[in-house]
């Protein structure tokens, strides 16, 4: 396995992170938690940094000990197992687009703040393409431009605190309680977005020099500047303008900068605003592969996304992907900023919450382990944290209309992740494989003459030759579809020996065959079928197979097996699928027909390649003979 290049320091992963966690939150919630709970609002910017911070230190023990590109994900992985930890590293994986998408349409908003959709989504795509790109040339490219970023972030921020405190008025926050209290703690749920971001920075763990000590340095050190320049921004502005006024901004601080400065002001701090934001963009595009990469090595997404570019060391598939992800939804959402953000929150808030329980899991499931940074009260202190969370979950359900309808979108998100994960555990776990073609094997049965249609069926057969009184291996034979074919061809003289992994399939197709006198059929169910045939099968004239490359856990093994049964210049046919919906490709090595044809000599055959469009997939005809024995 390919690994990435530990290329960043200390200095570089801190801007980066500041850069990550930043985001829009610090140029738009300032305003939105004034709107909503006037002065008081500052007592939720205080308790949401402290929260921040020791959410921060409970990454820091994470990011110590499991310093790898997944992040959130190998976390989830060695405390709960292989299940959770996918359904926490798809939620990331969402959070992730979701988040990219919301700061490139909260960056056009402070650059047109005006009703032009389209020009919006265009320039958004544009930006899309190009850091997406950067991103593609390495990350030593990406670090540069991302420092950059996070430095003007820095500046800016500063540069617009000043001028606050110089025109600050104590009585603008008389008085201090506006609205009930309750506010104070549903203005803490919007805020919070202000502080995510820790997951980004951890997924740069593997490129970081000396991580077990520069990332815990990195996140508690970022949370807590971080945390500083949010509350000295929020009391310098209720102090300079006011409450009511600040409030009613629309992109504040672009709208903070024309109050102090005039219309240059609210020229060059837009401007500025706007720079900034898409750094933290560009920092999100940078970082968000790593999970894919992280997934796929696990086989937890299509194992294509795990290829490390040989010239720049990135995960180029990965962000290949990532651009095609986030262009949609940016085009779906039309540039709701809001929309955008109330979905967020809620997959954030499952994520840091089993990160948080995660942390608790390992102190007593594996307290022996390496931790060179250990958050304090780390079996107590974090149950408390994600009861503060649900907490604010449940303040925000009964004060937001609109609250419901974004749970119920994060859960359909959530949801969404578990069908996946059974349907990527089918290419290569044989319980899962097994279990999941016993449950469709009637529907493959019924669905026969769609996926293997009588012409494809004709088409193997003519590949094959003629088959008349000879002994053939259908390897894989599921439901019957082309074994009664196959019978039909080798007539009662001849044998088939027919093998599956699924026993229900197996049945259906011993049924099938019973049902038409063809007593030449031989069936053995194998549970080791991706990695060999079946032992008692003797030696065979043809091996034909459809739908099992895909699957098989050990291709040279099953192809050596079968070369070993086949005199030299006997006929293999295989099938298989690629391109489902013209969009979901196969295993890897099934697009290239080079790389098809290197497999088949490895273990002596010679092939050849077709490729044929069915409805909505496309055949991959393999076929050729043995040319020589096995090595």
């Amino acid at each position: 396995m390919t690994k990435l290049k530990r290329v960043l320091g200390f200095p570089a992963v801190l801007l980066i992170t500041i850069n990550a966690i930043m985001g829009t939150g610090i140029y738009f919630l300032p305003s939105v938690g004034a709107k909503m709970a006037g002065p008081a609002s500052i007592l939720s910017w205080l308790m949401m940094s402290f929260i921040a911070i020791y959410i921060g230190m409970c990454f820091a023990e994470l990011s110590s000990m499991f310093p790898k590109a997944g992040g959130v994900y190998e976390y989830g992985k060695q405390a709960y197992g292989r299940f959770a930890s996918f359904i926490i590293g798809w939620v990331t994986l969402v959070a992730g687009n979701v988040t990219i998408a919301m700061l490139i349409v909260g960056g056009i908003q402070y650059l047109l703040p005006y009703p032009l959709p389209i020009a919006k989504t265009l320039l958004a795509l544009g930006f899309i393409f190009i850091f997406n790109y950067i991103a593609y040339r390495g990350m030593r490219v990406s670090a540069l431009m991302l420092m950059t970023f996070s430095i003007i972030t820095i500046v800016i921020a500063i540069s617009i605190i000043i001028p606050g405190f110089i025109n600050f008025d104590p009585l603008n926050f008389k008085p201090f309680f506006v609205f009930p209290i309750s506010s104070v703690f549903v203005t803490l749920f919007f805020i919070a977005e202000t502080f995510f971001g820790w997951e980004s920075a951890a997924f740069l763990a593997e490129e970081t020099k000396n991580p077990e000590k520069v990332m815990p340095k990195t996140m508690i050190t970022g949370t807590i500047a971080i945390a500083v320049i949010a509350l000295l921004l929020v009391i310098s502005a209720i102090g300079g303008v006011g409450w009511e006024v600040f409030g009613t901004f629309t992109a504040p601080l672009g709208d903070l900068g024309k109050a102090y400065f005039g219309g240059i002001g609210e020229y060059i701090f837009t401007l500025g605003i706007y720079i900034a934001i898409i750094g933290g963009f560009a920092c999100w595009v940078v970082a968000s592969p790593r999970l894919i990469l992280a997934l796929a090595r696990d086989n937890l997404f299509l194992p294509q996304f795990a290829k490390i570019h040989p010239k720049f060391n990135t995960p180029y598939k990965a962000i290949i992907l990532q651009t095609a992800l986030t262009s949609i939804l940016v085009i779906g959402v039309g540039g709701a900023y809001r929309a955008l953000l109330s979905m967020l929150i809620p997959l954030a808030m499952f994520i840091y919450a089993a990160v948080l329980l995660g942390l608790v899991w390992l102190r007593f499931k594996k307290p022996k382990l390496k931790r060179p940074y250990k958050a304090p009260l780390g079996k107590i202190l974090p149950i408390a944290m994600v009861g503060i969370m649900i907490a604010l979950v449940v303040t925000w359900l009964t004060n937001e209309h609109t609250a419901w309808s974004s749970i119920k979108l994060g859960l359909s998100f959530i949801a969404l992740g578990i069908p996946l994960y059974f349907l990527l555990e089918m290419y290569y776990d044989p319980r899962m494989i097994r279990e999941t073609t016993n449950i469709l094997a009637y529907l493959t049965l019924l669905t026969e003459k769609i996926f293997l249609p009588r012409n494809v069926r004709k088409e193997i057969i003519r590949l094959l030759g003629n088959v008349k009184g000879k002994t053939v291996l259908e390897f894989g034979c599921s439901v019957g579809t082309l074994t009664l074919h196959l019978a039909e061809e080798v007539g009662k003289n001849g044998t088939i020996y027919a093998t599956d992994i699924s026993e229900k399939s197996l049945n259906i197709s011993r049924k099938r065959s019973e049902k038409k006198g063809h007593k030449q059929i031989i069936y053995f169910h194998d549970l080791k079928h991706g990695k060999r045939v079946h032992p008692d099968v003797p030696r065979v004239n043809v091996v034909a197979s459809v739908a099992t490359l895909g699957y098989v856990q050990d291709v040279d093994s099953v192809l050596k097996h079968m070369n070993k049964r086949l005199k030299t210049g006997s006929k293999i046919c295989f099938v298989d699928y690629d391109k489902f919906f013209d969009l979901i490709p196969n295993m890897e090595w099934l697009a290239h027909d080079d790389k098809i044809k290197k497999v088949f000599m490895r273990s002596g055959f010679d092939v050849r390649v077709k490729r044929k469009w069915g409805i909505l997939w496309q055949y991959i005809f393999i076929y050729g003979k043995k040319i020589r024995n096995s090595r």
